[in-house]
Order: structure tokens, then C-alpha cells, then sequence
């Protein structure tokens, strides 16, 4: 039995994924030709990872303990072997734009990059993304889910280009968005644009709500109607979670979410 509101749920499937890097020097520019729609990134500041390095970094904005708005970059660039992990937090009390452009130059570079947003005031969250596969052999995938209560407004905007010459890209793209109030609004649009013939990518976005049958089935089991909504929460933002590698990081930030659902999103 799922998460999700079988009756309330909208769906748009299509196809998707993402790549990164790291340096914080202004990045080169690769010409890929007319077919590529160049997004206006207000963050400027670049992180390029270099060929053959591994990359995984977690960023946390809002909540009690950061005093981040932004980014620390705008632009990712990946070299050609390159690994990234990149994890991506936005804790309730925070409005925020988050731009980031990602571009894979070299053959073999390997990307996940992944975010979790709870809101439970007025807060107003948009997230926009721009993967660009340049080069053969490359893989992306990227997860955001996202939680919506009180009267706030959450948006997500990802769209994937495949170049000509991007042969054998492997790419993926997931929107999840969970709305628990009825002041609350999701807004979600993946796009994909692919110029190559041999690849393999999907995208997909959800607008949801919390599944009323499996909350019947955990309160005929004893468990109370506001624990019931916190499981369920717990279980939609897991898969985000799960991609922190760091085991300790993991735990810690599991406690700081789980507080925030609590306090922010049920105020229980």
C-alpha cells in the first residue's frame, strides 16, 4: 500500500537524470550548439570536479542550525571518471531559489544529486535544475521529494539535455511532492530534451497526498492518527536520506528531519 492518495495524486512521466563537479573557479564554456537553451542563473560560483576525483557534499538550508540561503554554487562542471554525490536539504522557515546548471565534459562521470524540501508556514520554495550530458558514457540520476503544509508554495523545475554526441547517456530525473494541508500548492514540470540515439533515460514528477487507507490500517494496529501522518512522512523523505553515504551524517540528519515534520509541518 502506498504513500500517496491513489485519488489525488497527478502524475506527468517523462524522462530524466543529472551529473555535477567541483573547483570554485569560473567554469569554461562548451559549445554545444544551438539546441541548447542556456537557462539565467543567478548563482554564478562554479564547483568543478576534476577528472578521476569523487565528490559527495550535503547542504542544509534553513532549520535551526544554518544560516544558509543559497547554494555555495550555481554551476557544477564533471570530468571525464568523476564521481558526485551531492544532497541537498531545505528545513522549514526558509524561502528559497535554487538555481543549479550541471554539465558533464568528460566520458564516464558518474552523478547523483538529490534534495528534500519541508514546508509548513508561508514559505515559498522553487528549485531549478538543468542537466546537460555533453560527452558519451555518462550517468545521472536525481531525486527531490517534497513536503507541503500551512499555506506554502513549493515549484520544481528540472530539465535534461542530451547532446548529439552523448551517445550511451544513461539519465534519470524524480519528483516527488507531498501536499498535507489544504492551503498548500506543488508545482512540478521535468522536462527532457534528447539529441542522441543510443541512451537510456526517464523522468517523472508526483503531486500527492498522504494515503488515508494505510493510515486506517496503522490506527486499527493502535498507532495514533498524528504518529500514523509522521511514518508516513518519514517513509516518503527516506529515499532522499538514504543517498547521505556518511552513516553518522545519515543518523543526524534523520533526528533533524523527523523534528522538523514534528514540530513545523504537524506542530505535534
Amino acid at each position: 500500500m502506498g504513500i500517496y492518495d491513489d485519488n489525488a495524486l497527478e502524475k506527468c512521466l517523462n524522462e530524466a537524470e543529472m551529473s555535477i563537479s567541483e573547483r570554485l573557479n569560473p567554469a569554461p564554456k562548451h559549445d554545444v550548439g544551438h539546441y541548447v537553451e542556456l537557462p539565467l542563473v543567478r548563482n554564478e560560483r562554479t564547483l568543478e570536479v576534476a577528472e578521476g576525483e569523487s565528490y559527495e557534499k550535503v547542504i542544509v538550508l534553513g532549520g535551526e542550525t544554518s544560516a544558509l540561503t543559497e547554494l555555495p554554487f550555481g554551476n557544477v562542471i564533471v570530468g571525464a571518471g568523476a564521481k558526485v554525490n551531492l544532497v541537498i536539504l531545505v528545513l522549514p522557515g526558509v524561502s528559497v531559489d535554487l538555481p543549479l546548471a550541471i554539465d558533464l565534459i568528460g566520458e564516464g562521470s558518474d552523478v547523483n544529486v538529490s534534495g528534500l524540501y519541508l514546508c509548513g508556514g508561508d514559505e515559498k520554495v522553487q528549485i531549478r535544475t538543468e542537466v546537460r550530458h555533453r560527452v558519451p558514457s555518462c550517468t545521472s540520476y536525481q531525486l527531490f521529494n517534497g513536503i507541503a503544509a500551512g499555506s506554502s508554495k513549493v515549484k520544481f523545475y528540472g530539465k535534461i539535455i542530451v547532446a548529439p554526441d552523448a551517445q550511451k547517456t544513461e539519465a534519470y530525473q524524480t519528483n516527488h511532492n507531498l501536499i498535507v494541508s489544504s492551503g498548500a500548492k506543488a508545482e512540478a514540470k521535468p522536462q527532457l530534451e534528447i539529441y542522441a540515439d543510443d541512451v537510456k533515460c526517464s523522468h517523472g514528477a508526483t503531486v500527492g497526498q498522504l494515503n488515508e487507507d494505510e493510515q486506517f490500517y496503522m490506527r486499527s494496529r493502535g498507532i495514533p492518527e498524528d504518529e500514523a501522518r509522521v511514518l508516513q512522512m518519514i517513509s516518503f523523505i527516506a529515499p532522499v536520506l538514504a543517498k547521505v553515504e556518511d552513516e553518522s551524517k545519515r543518523e543526524e540528519l534523520q533526528l533533524t528531519v523527523e523534528t522538523a515534520i514534528r514540530k513545523s509541518l504537524l506542530g505535534v
